[in-house]
């Protein structure tokens, strides 16, 4: 299954929408939306992973990446409702408590 990356620039925050399959062949595309908005977000970026069918560690390895420039660039980096699959993925290599997590409103 293709990857649908959309972004949404909001005065606080930055939202990157993800749906699909978020695996070797996709991540680099995740990879590059996300570190090409980290530097011009107002102060949060929420990536918004409803939508993810499939993660494997290289989607994995991309939501660290950001993390880690969210964090050298100041800003708030965030996982906004996770599917099952991502919490299932999260869970198993003990990350949940690693990223702050916005579970589904």
């Amino acid at each position: 299954m293709a990857l649908n990356i959309e972004l949404e620039k909001m005065s606080d925050q930055t939202v990157i929408s993800v749906a699909g399959d978020v695996d070797l062949y996709t991540s680099p595309d995740l990879r590059n939306a996300v570190l090409k908005a980290i530097p011009k977000a107002a102060g949060r970026v929420a990536i918004d992973l409803s939508g993810v069918n499939y993660i494997d560690s290289s989607g994995v390895a991309t939501l660290v990446e950001g993390m880690r420039s969210a964090r050298k660039h100041d800003k708030v980096f965030l996982l906004v409702a996770p599917s099952a699959a991502v919490t299932q993925v999260l869970e198993l290599a003990k990350l949940d408590s690693v990223f702050e997590v916005q579970p589904a409103s």
